[in-house]
């Protein structure tokens, strides 16, 4: 893709999602870094539900640490793999206030550092907490990504983030982040995507595809309409 190309998909996804935005629900850092991390495999509308209650709950990381296990992972075991959050999250605050006064670290070699904060995680806390220019690849970046050529069908994760820091302007990064997401959340589907009424179509590979049966279905009944007046 050169230049103008991707000029135009950030200027239309832009015009598209003026106010893209973090919809995980928080009032600092901790609380941000504990949705992002609740967050993987589970919808942000789901996190905030039970973020609501947990918050209210639990305001500091010796909050958590003050329960048992148990009782943490009832508190939010309708997020998949509550389980396995809820230990990362007791680990995620003793190592906070073990290493780091109590504090989410502002480095992204420090926040990676953290039980179940991986790249994305830290990327997000980092751009949304710390306002550090940063590309965060969920699957809704990735997907749209691929799909309109920003970065290879069989990229990674990690080429698809070099590959969109890149090309996007840093100044542009947070919010070409954000908006990637709605993009994808809203119109670029993984099931549904709207190629029909997309202003990037003549750009996307599979969206071309996925409209050309459509065209081809179309012809058929004014081919067999003639074939059919042919006979009579």
């Amino acid at each position: 893709m050169n230049r103008s190309q991707v000029r135009k998909v950030l200027d239309t996804i832009a015009e598209m999602f003026p106010d893209a935005h973090c919809e995980l629900r928080h009032e600092n850092p901790f609380e941000l870094t504990i949705a992002v991390l609740l967050s993987a495999q589970c919808t942000d509308e789901t996190v905030n539900k039970v973020t609501a209650d947990l918050f209210q709950k639990y305001k500091k990381p010796e909050d958590y640490l003050a329960v048992p296990l148990e009782e943490l992972e009832q508190d939010i075991r309708r997020i998949g793999l509550f389980r396995n959050k809820a230990k990362n999250i007791q680990a995620l605050c003793a190592l906070l206030l073990d290493k780091f006064g109590g504090e989410v670290p502002r480095e992204h070699e420090q926040l990676v550092e953290l039980p179940g904060v991986g790249r994305k995680t830290a990327n997000v806390v980092m751009s949304n907490a710390f306002g550090v220019p940063a590309i965060a690849v969920d699957t809704h970046v990735e997907r749209v990504s691929k799909r309109l050529g920003l970065a290879g069908a069989d990229d990674s994760v990690l080429e698809v983030e070099k590959k969109l820091m890149k090309q996007v302007p840093r100044d542009e990064w947070t919010d070409t982040h954000h908006r990637l997401i709605f993009f994808g959340r809203y119109h670029c589907k993984a099931q549904n995507p709207r190629c029909e009424a997309c202003p990037l179509l003549e750009l996307c590979r599979e969206g071309k595809k996925r409209m050309k049966p459509a065209r081809t279905r179309k012809t058929v009944p004014k081919a067999a309409k003639s074939a059919e007046a042919e006979i009579q």
